[in-house]
């Protein structure tokens, strides 16, 4: 038997905004042992429809069985794997940084670079917010380390689909 390929997937998931559904959705994947990376849920364009963005790492063949799983959820409208080359997805990452006098400037700069924002600034310390890839952030991350970092925070991943294709083209 051939070794399985573990691989990224981003599944989008379109839900009824009712209580418990994240609940219901996360005992899901607990239930079948499957392991989620992010799960980040929000509001759509559509009253009483919330989007649901799932990241996980397996092969194929799960990935398949996840998205039957989540198909038959009865507040689940419609599941839709999205392609890494057709979608656009961002994630936040807040990082508060040792930062005083002699070392903000440097600290600006290396935030500078990544597109990111000063959100903060105390005496000893800066806070600084980014969006972005998981790999991007992992980078700023990198390049802050050297100054001491005290705290940070990264949400779950959110996407679209790239171009003019929508999710939900008939409106509920």
């Amino acid at each position: 038997m051939a070794a399985t390929d573990i691989s990224r997937h981003t599944l989008s998931v379109l839900v009824e905004d009712i209580d418990g559904i994240i609940s219901r959705v996360a005992a899901m994947f607990t239930r079948r042992a499957f392991t989620m990376v992010s799960i980040t849920s929000a509001t759509t364009e559509t009253p009483g429809v919330n989007r649901i963005t799932i990241v996980v790492d397996t092969d194929e063949e799960k990935i398949e069985q996840i998205t039957k799983q989540l198909n038959k959820l009865v507040p689940v409208l419609k599941v839709v794997r999205l392609a890494d080359d057709q979608m656009i997805a961002r994630a936040l990452l807040m990082v508060k940084v040792s930062a005083d006098n002699s070392n903000r400037p440097q600290v600006v700069d290396a935030a500078k670079l990544f597109r990111a924002r000063v959100v903060d600034v105390a005496q000893e310390s800066v806070v600084i917010e980014a969006t972005g890839s998981h790999d991007k952030l992992r980078a700023l991350l990198d390049v802050l380390e050297p100054f001491g970092i005290r705290e940070l925070l990264e949400c779950g991943q959110i996407a679209l689909n790239r171009g003019p294709k929508i999710m939900m083209p008939n409106k509920l």
